[in-house]
């Protein structure tokens, strides 16, 4: 299987996306609603 430094590469991967994923989601979501209420207009 993965040896115990593939681990920890992984779990670095791992914490990086999920920061990144912090950010990006909300971003998103206000991007989304702009939209919609400029296509409600």
């Amino acid at each position: 299987m993965d040896s115990a430094n593939d681990r920890k590469a992984h779990e670095k991967t791992y914490g990086s996306f999920i920061s990144m994923l912090k950010w990006v989601v909300p971003l998103l979501a206000v991007i989304t609603a702009v939209v919609v209420l400029l296509i409600s207009s």
